[in-house]
């Protein structure tokens, strides 16, 4: 057989161990592995040159605007920007574009207006609204999931005007239609009430410093509504799943949840592992507005236990770029009145590479489940997404352990030209993203993949992840 790749000199994980080798790669998928490239025939080659070659790296949850709205970021731009952050399949969210995903018809909408875009390979959230709710639309869940999306987005705070939150009641709704599907339920957890009362109190008393955000939308408030999440999980039998979770208090709620058998997941992001609100929103203001907020350092430990113990079970970004000029900075505005959002899709693999895996804090078999086959699987992506095996898209993410450099947020392919992360120094950087057997990203040439290459991925399978807790 003559091969299409050989990826040369990659030096891949086994456990928390690693092997040289040479991977073989025919018709964009895994072909084999082997040590000696005698005799073997092949018409091109990519250069591992001794680099730790992980399975292509998975962001479950990003918000690339497009269609509808641009202005803040393309599907061309971010996923360039994801594949210059070594990241080779995106998930991207229901929500922000015009129109919102909340059935196939508008699914195939999206779908028709990003593919001719795409860098690197995406997968797709279904919808459902709280209005979609009370109209009684219990069909549109089924055939978004017959479709192939691989999970469904519930708000329980506000989100753009046309994807509108839910209430309590209707949550449980959703959770009881979703549960029948077998695919997890995400939810940005944050009470309402609670969040809405703060704000307008702390808007009355004319507080306008960044941390008012942070502490307006308290911690209480994502703790009762993670709390109220698993009691519906509990009684739907849905998979719940905490996007974007941002405190310790709910890595241990998720912990103590998944002890008691229940199918409770949750991801955070590189953002809450590394900021606090004081320091970072202190500085940045709107720039570092999120939402849930920054907390604090305290936070930023327990949430790096979780990801340790397995109360944190993958990473994510939510990557959400606004245009500075008219949505974080535009005249008159403050920081009740800028749109909470940061990008993050070129940081996420060098945070976690530098700041988990080479200080020590996440063993190199932790790093691959919390990267790429954690969230291939919670998806039903694997083994076709993340995983170096045989029949496996021939995706990879090469890193130079060793490469320092600062994280500028003037440098970056997306076109949100902010980041509260700018300034950190990091140890460890993406220099080659393969995809399918393709090289779209090199750290010499910057984005090399071509506009249209990356493919609509949709669900394999109803996976569930192992629920695994270390004491």
């Amino acid at each position: 057989m003559k091969y299409d790749v050989v990826v040369k000199n990659a030096k891949i994980p086994q456990g928390d161990e690693t092997v040289m080798t040479h991977i073989l790669v025919k018709d964009e998928k895994i072909a084999g592995f082997v040590t000696n490239l005698d005799g073997i025939e092949y018409n091109s080659e990519i250069d591992a040159e001794g680099n730790l070659t992980l399975p292509g790296c998975f962001d479950s949850h990003t918000h690339f605007m497009d269609p509808g709205f641009t202005h803040r970021e393309t599907f061309l731009t971010g996923s360039s920007s994801a594949a210059a952050g070594g990241l080779t399949t995106i998930m991207d969210m229901p929500c922000c574009s015009k129109p919102s995903v909340r059935g196939v018809e508008e699914l195939e909408s999206k779908l028709n207006a990003i593919k001719d875009q795409a860098v690197i390979d995406y997968a797709m959230w279904g919808g459902v609204t709280g209005e979609d709710i009370r109209a009684g639309k219990k069909h549109i869940i089924k055939e978004q999931a017959d479709y192939g999306v691989c999970a469904f987005k519930v708000y329980m705070t506000p989100s753009v005007p046309t994807y509108e939150r839910v209430n309590d009641p209707e949550m449980l709704e959703a959770f009881r239609w979703v549960a029948e599907t077998g695919v997890p339920v995400g939810i940005h957890a944050e009470n309402f009430a609670m969040c809405d009362y703060f704000v307008k109190k702390f808007q009355k008393e004319g507080r306008t410093d960044g941390p008012a955000w942070a502490e307006a939308r308290l911690v209480e408030a994502e703790q009762s509504a993670i709390e109220l999440g698993i009691n519906f999980a509990k009684s739907s039998g849905a998979r719940l799943h905490i996007v974007h979770m941002s405190s310790g208090i709910g890595a241990k709620l998720v912990g103590e949840a998944k002890k008691k058998g229940l199918d409770v997941t949750s991801e955070t992001c590189p953002h809450y592992l590394m900021l606090n609100y004081q320091d970072a929103m202190t500085e940045h203001k709107q720039f570092a507005k999120i939402a849930p907020p920054l907390r604090t350092k305290k936070d930023n430990e327990e949430l790096w236990e979780g990801l340790q113990n397995g109360s944190v079970d993958f990473m994510a970004t939510d990557h959400a770029p606004y245009e500075i000029e008219t949505e974080k900075d535009a005249p008159g505005m403050d920081i009740w009145t800028a749109f909470p959002g940061i990008p993050g899709v070129e940081t996420l693999v060098p945070i976690l590479v530098s700041e988990g895996y080479n200080k020590g804090r996440l063993t190199l078999g932790r790093l691959v489940e919390v990267l790429s086959s954690s969230p291939a699987k919670m998806y039903g992506l694997y083994p076709k997404k993340g995983a170096l095996m045989i029949g496996s898209d021939a995706d990879f993410t090469i890193i130079d352990l060793e490469r320092e450099w600062t994280i500028d947020q003037k440098k970056t392919e997306s076109m949100a030209k902010y980041n509260p992360l700018h300034g950190i120094k990091l140890k460890g950087k993406p220099v080659k993203t393969v995809v399918r057997g393709t090289v779209v990203y090199d750290d010499k040439e910057g984005v090399i993949g071509k506009p249209g290459f990356g493919q609509f991925v949709k669900r394999q399978r109803i996976q569930k992840l192992e629920r695994t807790i270390k004491y």
